[in-house]
């Protein structure tokens, strides 16, 4: 992107909520962005859903606060359509003092999940999908939005609806112009079972880039929705009685020679795919932090609301938790369909793809593929039942401690039962405030 015409830009970093963190600068610094000159407290990817230090946190008084260094990922940068004036995102990298990568940064938690692959001779190839709510939060309540053609509130769903998506034609445009230019690849957008629920894929790439892209995405979504006058929320159970956002998501592994390693030309999948799976399922309890981050995560992990209690994987069966898709052995690969919508994308792949690589490197073997509705298959392994739980089994679980580094888990654990406190002294109804922007 040429940035020669800007008079400003921002640059920005992932915390471990998923938030950008960063500064606005004169577009005439960026020349300098990768000699480290642009510095931060390492602290700041540590902060609460609210934005405050995490108390008692390494990172902050005991350490002095100190500073880390921001460079450019590989990413940017990007263009911010939804800002009024011309700008660029440069997407940062976090570092120490040393030139060592910070493993506080979520990008480079992945980045070094992703090198255990390299060491192999393969790429991880990854595509997700973005589902998410357009809401009117114009009177302090979470509302849903109006027909933008016959100005009349929404009152039911309209699942696949093209009417639905015509009506809000004028957001969807300026949304898939604004993906283009910032080099997201948005393919299909369909309305979902929740009132004014909608998904959009991001088409398969490496798996870096796709983490990338989806986090790009999320500002691209709320920062346009705010442009067309509505808010937009990724939020796992926005509404009770409504449908929940997932973001599913599909990988597969490719050699040196560009050959899907988990395609042996059957229906089934390869040895290396089945032990992939049973990574993912030996970890997916202790993970259930990371797909579902927030107190209001656990209001989307219920019972037949179309997101996995259980730990269980089948082919082309989507009451599953890890899905096997049909059709061309070629394109044989992983669905893994756990995490809300409220996820840090980085975050989740790490995990999911760090437990298909322990999965294969112990060459575990899953349990029998399920079948019929998980829902009503007895004794399965269950992801965590709460919050609370949750953090507890992912600080404690060995198999997290061989696939996030011992700086995140820790930094993640300290921020959730800061989070969890929190919430305690806000009232329920008020609840949607905290999560609307932030996830």
């Amino acid at each position: 992107m040429d940035l020669s015409n800007l008079k400003t830009i921002r640059i920005a970093a992932c915390d471990v909520n998923g938030q950008m963190r960063g500064k606005r600068m004169p577009a005439s610094m960026a020349a300098k962005l990768g000699d480290g000159s642009a510095r931060m407290p390492l602290s700041t990817l540590n902060v609460d859903i609210w934005g405050r230090d995490v108390e008692d946190s390494p990172l902050v008084f005991e350490t002095g606060d100190a500073d880390g260094i921001l460079k450019p990922s590989n990413r940017g940068p990007v263009p911010m359509p939804w800002l009024s004036s011309p700008s660029a995102l440069v997407p940062m990298v976090m570092e120490t003092e040393s030139g060592a990568p910070f493993m506080g940064d979520p990008r480079q938690v992945l980045s070094q999940v992703l090198d255990r692959y390299k060491a192999r001779g393969w790429q991880v190839m990854a595509a997700t999908e973005m589902e998410f709510n357009l809401v009117d939060d114009s009177d302090g309540t979470l509302g849903h939005p109006a027909n933008p053609i016959t100005g009349r509130t929404l009152d039911q769903q309209s699942v696949l609806s093209v009417a639905e998506l015509d009506a809000f034609d004028a957001f969807f445009t300026d949304l898939y112009d604004g993906a283009e230019a910032m080099g997201i690849p948005a393919q299909s957008a369909i309305s979902e079972a929740g009132l004014a629920q909608f998904e959009i894929n991001l088409d398969h790439q490496n798996a870096l880039r796709a983490a990338d892209d989806a986090w790009l995405f999320k500002a691209l979504v709320k920062g346009l929705a705010r442009k067309h006058g509505l808010a937009a929320t990724f939020m796992a159970k926005p509404y009770e009685d409504e449908a929940g956002n997932g973001m599913h998501v599909h990988f597969s592994v490719v050699d040196d020679a560009g050959n899907n390693v988990f395609d042996n030309g059957s229906e089934t999948g390869s040895e290396l795919l089945l032990q992939a799976v049973a990574g993912c399922l030996a970890a997916m309890p202790a993970s259930t932090l990371i797909f579902a981050p927030h107190g209001n995560s656990y209001d989307r992990l219920v019972p037949g609301a179309h997101a996995p209690t259980s730990a269980a994987w089948a082919y082309e069966n989507r009451t599953a938790a890890i899905r096997i898709p049909g059709g061309s052995p070629k394109a044989r690969r992983i669905e893994h369909r756990t995490a809300g919508g409220d996820i840090n994308p980085y975050l989740m792949l790490s995990v999911v793809l760090g437990a298909a690589m322990v999965g294969i490197e112990d060459a575990m073997t899953p349990p029998p593929a399920s079948t019929g509705n998980i829902y009503d298959i007895p004794d399965l392994p269950q992801l965590a039942p709460s919050w609370a739980d949750a953090i507890d089994l992912f600080e404690q679980d060995p198999l997290m401690a061989r696939i996030l580094p011992p700086m995140m888990i820790r930094n993640l654990v300290m921020t959730k039962r800061q989070e969890l406190a929190g919430f305690a002294d806000i009232p329920q109804e008020k609840h949607w405030l905290s999560w609307l922007e932030d996830v």
